[in-house]
């Protein structure tokens, strides 16, 4: 019985050290779409500073980008990335190309509302219509280069809407600008899981709930990505939607609540958890 014991305790002791040794999660907190709006962009800087989000993605041919530089100036050291965007998705906010693509826009010289088909929205979604490579090719190589010039900073590149991911040919395009920029830091390529809120989101508590359960989930020694949408509910941010997501100012002060609420913060605390950005993942 004693031998019996004595295997039981050595073995509990090994495992105990091992997961002491083992590092903990470590996760990077993106918040997309600045640019968009004021509301996104002065929300995107309060969770930068005041929460727990780590990077922020940058939307060039947005109406606030002037706005969006000059808040990302007055905060050097937050890691930015350029969302890249082919679309144009709300109603009442239009953004255009930065470049001459006219295969990219429709007949008012906007981009189109989608990648992929939209019932709500027959016949304006990009793969919908006849666009070519060289103009991708063009607006992504402007929007980077403008990025640069006015961020320097940078370093990397997401998609927004899933744009470049809509082919095996603009995947690589982007892919191939990227190495060109030496922006390249994609988190597949570093073993970078992709996770979401567990549970319900619909109300800021909601999502303060599944955040935490979320962190609950992460593993030690593996390393994540979650993804969204810091907003203000305001005027402005009511004005703004599309067929399908009206309740975008809800929505998207519920992150802001989420990503700087006290219980988030004490929870990351708790579990040991890293935060961390892209610019962390080539360390």
């Amino acid at each position: 019985m004693k031998k019996i014991l004595s295997s039981i305790i050595i073995f509990l002791l090994a495992i105990t050290a091992e997961a002491q040794q083992k590092p903990g999660p470590r996760l990077i907190v993106r918040g997309d779409d600045m640019g968009f709006s004021h509301s996104g962009n002065e929300a995107l800087i309060k969770c930068y500073k005041d929460g727990v989000q780590t990077s922020i993605e940058i939307i060039v041919p947005s109406p606030w980008f002037p706005e969006a530089v000059r808040l990302l100036k007055e905060n050097p050291k937050a890691d930015v990335g350029i969302h890249i965007a082919l679309t144009s998705e709300w109603d009442n906010v239009k953004y255009r190309p930065v470049s001459h693509s006219p295969s990219l826009t429709d007949a008012d010289g906007y981009f189109y509302p989608f990648i992929y088909p939209n019932k709500n929205y027959p016949g304006q979604a990009l793969t919908e219509n006849k666009f070519s490579l060289e103009d991708i090719e063009r607006e992504i190589r402007a929007q980077i280069e403008l990025a640069i010039k006015k961020i320097p900073r940078i370093t990397h590149i997401s998609s927004h809407m899933g744009c470049y991911n809509m082919n095996p040919d603009v995947k690589a395009i982007a892919k191939k600008l990227a190495k060109e920029y030496k922006i390249d830091i994609d988190p597949s390529e570093y073993d970078v899981k992709y996770v979401s809120y567990s549970g319900a989101k619909e109300t800021s508590e909601q999502k303060v709930q599944s955040f935490i359960k979320m962190l609950d989930e992460l593993k030690a020694g593996e390393t994540y990505l979650f993804v969204d949408h810091p907003g203000i509910d305001t005027p402005e941010l009511r004005a703004i939607s599309h067929i399908g997501y009206e309740n975008v100012a809800v929505d998207r002060q519920g992150v802001t609540d989420a990503w700087t609420d006290p219980r988030v913060k004490e929870a990351i605390k708790n579990k040991g958890i890293q935060l961390i950005s892209y610019a962390d993942l080539k360390k």
